[in-house]
């Protein structure tokens, strides 16, 4: 059976009934001291908040048996709240064997193959001419493969998808590389073994299992944050390929600097040429995926939503894009 109303297509105001995938649910207390189920819902093309009011105790225990990662049927509403799409849910129950879902309607993945983006990302860490930066990307890439062929590369916003981390650093190493191309100050070994290296913490930042689906930050993650781990992770890494302590620090450098802004979790600012252009690959990448995510159930000549990761802007899809 194939999904009929796909997150990204639903209308204000809409009325329908169809399967989805639970990234997070919960039964919270809301100001009127009733019971009430708050539910993150995605499909292959997005994700949604829904909402069931006035939940019984009876209700609770049932509802308390989904679990993230389940998929449930749902008959629902979509109505709009702080200017987003919500859904109000009537009913809700676990899918079931019988019901005959397709599993790849539910799972948001990147649009590439893994294999083929993995293979991509070493073949371009093993032409580092620098051998201590080439042992570093090279070890990161071999020790950790079998997670980044399906960790997505947040838990919300970009990238939050299957293979998400891998798709975010390959389109980051083809845009450095032309970056080189144009700025030839730049030095190419430190622009792809930073690019490599920049987000290796989000494995042990964000918790996911093998769908690439993400249900909340490990303890380290809470206490530290992903620039925080890698730093100490090069740290760790450089002793074991020998590498100086020149180099270790500018890669430490790249870590902690590529958010840019303290109020993003970076306690300095770039201070050296490669470390700025990390950060603007970073954001490029960052931003252009949330355009595409945005307009990629929009028609051509209308407005998207307002997208809270691009200070709150409608975007438009314009007519030369249909």
């Amino acid at each position: 059976m194939h999904k009929e109303f796909f997150i990204n297509q639903l209308k204000i105001d809409e009325e329908f009934t169809d399967f989805f995938l639970v990234k997070s649910i919960a039964i919270r207390i809301g100001s009127n001291r009733k019971q009430y189920l708050d539910v993150t819902l995605a499909d292959n093309t997005g994700e949604i908040n829904g909402k069931k009011w006035d939940v019984n105790d009876e209700e609770a225990i049932n509802l308390g048996k989904i679990k993230e990662g389940d998929l449930v049927k749902i008959r629902a509403s979509v109505s709009e709240w702080n200017n987003v799409k919500q859904l109000r849910i009537a009913r809700i129950r676990k899918g079931q064997k019988e019901d005959g879902c397709e599993m790849t309607d539910y799972i948001k993945a990147a649009p590439e193959n893994p294999d083929e983006m993995y293979a991509f990302i070493r073949e371009k860490a093993e032409s580092i001419k620098d051998k201590g930066l080439r042992a570093m990307a090279l070890l990161f890439l071999d020790r950790e493969k079998e997670r980044l062929l399906y960790y997505p590369a947040a838990m919300k916003n970009h990238h939050a998808e299957q293979a998400g981390l891998l798709y975010h650093i390959k389109r980051m190493l083809a845009m450095g590389e032309k970056a080189c191309e144009v700025y030839e100050q730049l030095d190419r070994d430190w622009i792809v073994c930073g690019v490599i290296l920049h987000d290796m913490e989000k494995l042990n930042e964000i918790q996911s299992n093998e769908l690439g689906i993400s249900n909340g930050y490990t303890f380290e993650g809470q206490l530290l944050g992903h620039l925080v781990q890698g730093a100490a992770k090069v740290a760790e890494m450089a002793k074991e390929v020998g590498l100086s302590e020149e180099k270790t620090v500018l890669l430490q450098h790249m870590m902690v600097s590529h958010h840019y802004e303290p109020d993003f979790g970076s306690p300095k600012k770039p201070m050296f040429i490669e470390a700025e252009m990390l950060h603007y690959l970073d954001m490029i990448d960052a931003k252009m995926f949330d355009f595409e995510a945005a307009l990629a159930g929009v028609d051509p000549g209308n407005f998207s939503e307002r997208v809270r990761t691009l200070d709150g802007r409608m975007l438009y899809k314009p007519t030369f894009k249909g």
